[in-house]
């Protein structure tokens, strides 16, 4: 008996032996996590196998970090092992701790990674520590500088997008429409910023000439001024021709100072009917919305405070579509209902909805910021924001459009936008523009898991369930055992008097 536990045992270990061998010589492992965190994409896959000279990462980390940082470096190792095993060789990688010498820690800083200082707990006091998180991705005499990875942010997309950068030759161009009004360069740098990385933005004027041949996709954000028909007929030639566009639009305006809103038109209005599309002239009010300063004179003064302005919805309902994968909330800027009913050989997808308590007011608008809302107000859900069109928009040749009910809500002239709002617009872009699929990469990295609301007969419900339902299930408990055990005596009682 005693020589079959042991064998048995040694053929259990013998079998965990080879598959910690084979698991460090295959690299194999099983991702159980949510969006594959730790699964190389097929856009990755493909930059990769399409790779003609080697690529090398010079990881700069420090050792010796707290352990939620120090992931970081594990995770940053494991996905380089992968990239090296997944590129035949092709990508090599060293890591470096810059803090071992003084001539390392040069080497780091003239590579363009900065340190940052993390708190560090040691014999129970909180000293400042300097680290180094940071890459240089070299291929020949170029060079892509990762100065800070971000502990929970998405490493594949940094990485691959660098990758790539660093192996086409000409990157894509983008071309911006200008002449009617459009936003300007200054007011999308935090956008150009995130194109830059895989594209050429250019501007373009219609006045004279049609849409550059190099342009694939063309965008207009926040045009002010109509646009005449002849300039609107050259963008059909370009779509007839395959290219693609995008379309932030602007059908009612707030002005804020006078506390008034109303509506505009661009001339974008009857162009986008002829396809089926309505943006309405009105505006999207939501119970999830953003927020404006409001001075209120108080026995200490005046007083600035934060109330909740609702015609600045914050959309957490989204498609499952390339655009809005991974997005977790967007908010707007006097956004517009957007309707659909469109031609025959046209698709059309919603892709951003408002939430379940919404509605849209007719313009034009008085700003009350002491109105008293109430239920009746939001008696509207799921109203759609932002939509995707394909199919022969011009001519016979199939091809693409996203059209956005807001041509405000990623400007950045004078404050950064939160990252969905840029992440939508660039996603848009990606879609349109880039076939590899990296856009499916940008927010593979999840940050924020917001609480669902729930309503205030369901809290109270949960409330009293889990105060309520430990008691019953110990008195429960109490009683069974009380019967088993009386059931018990009676049964010995008999037997004794048996």
């Amino acid at each position: 008996m005693k020589t079959r536990v042991y064998t048995t045992l040694a053929l259990l270990l013998g079998i965990l032996l080879v598959l910690n061998l084979l698991s460090n010589e295959f690299h194999f492992r099983l991702d159980l996590t949510e969006g594959k965190q730790y699964t190389l994409s097929r856009a990755t896959l493909d930059i990769l196998h399409n790779l003609e000279e080697p690529v090398t990462v010079t990881a700069y980390f420090s050792k010796d970090l707290p352990p939620h940082i120090a992931k970081t470096r594990r995770d940053f190792q494991d996905m380089l092992v992968e990239y090296a095993m997944r590129s035949n060789g092709m990508v090599q990688y060293k890591f470096v701790n810059p803090n071992e010498k003084e001539t390392l820690e040069t080497e780091a800083t003239n590579n363009g990674i900065q340190p940052v200082l993390i708190n560090v707990r040691e014999k129970d006091q909180i000293k400042q520590q300097k680290a180094f998180l940071g890459a240089v991705i070299s291929l020949g005499e170029k060079q892509e500088i990762l100065p800070f990875i971000q502990p929970g942010a998405a490493m594949e997309y940094d990485l691959s997008t660098a990758i790539k950068k660093l192996s086409v030759n000409e990157k894509p161009v983008i071309g911006f429409l200008q002449g009617h009004g459009e936003a300007t360069p200054a007011e999308l740098r935090q956008l150009y910023s995130e194109l830059e990385i895989l594209y050429t933005p250019q501007d373009v004027r219609l006045d004279s000439m049609d849409v550059p041949p190099q342009v694939k996709t063309l965008v207009v954000i926040r045009p002010n001024d109509t646009i005449p028909p002849a300039q609107l007929e050259r963008i059909d030639q370009f779509l007839a021709r395959g290219g693609r566009l995008l379309l932030a639009l602007n059908r009612v305006q707030g002005d804020l100072q006078q506390s008034v809103g109303f509506a505009i038109k661009t001339g974008w209005e009857e162009w986008l009917a002829k396809r089926g599309i309505t943006i309405d002239d009105s505006f999207v009010i939501d119970i999830r919305s953003g927020s404006v300063t409001v001075q209120q004179q108080t026995a200490f003064g005046l007083l600035q405070t934060q109330m909740p302005f609702y015609y600045l919805p914050i959309a957490a309902s989204f498609a499952q579509h390339p655009v809005t994968t991974g997005l977790e909330n967007v908010m707007f800027e006097f956004v517009s209902p957007l309707e659909a009913q469109p031609d025959s050989g046209l698709n059309f997808t919603p892709l951003i909805f408002s939430s379940e308590r919404s509605n849209a007011l007719k313009a034009p608008q008085f700003f009350d910021i002491n109105r008293q809302w109430t239920e009746t107000d939001f008696s509207r859900q799921n109203l759609v924001l932002a939509g995707a069109l394909e199919g022969p928009l011009a001519g016979s040749t199939s091809t693409r459009m996203v059209v956005i009910a807001d041509g405000d809500f990623m400007l950045t002239s004078n404050q950064r936008r939160p990252p969905d709002n840029i992440n939508l617009i660039a996603n848009a872009i990606d879609w349109l523009s880039d076939d590899t699929g990296l856009v499916s990469l940008r927010t593979k990295g999840v940050t924020s898991r917001p609480l669902e609301e729930l309503a205030d007969a369901t809290k109270t419900a949960l409330k009293y369930t889990n105060f309520l339902l430990p008691v019953l299930l110990t008195i429960g408990y109490g009683l069974y055992r009380y019967q088993q055990n009386r059931i018990l005596r009676i049964k010995r009682m008999t037997d004794w008097y048996q």
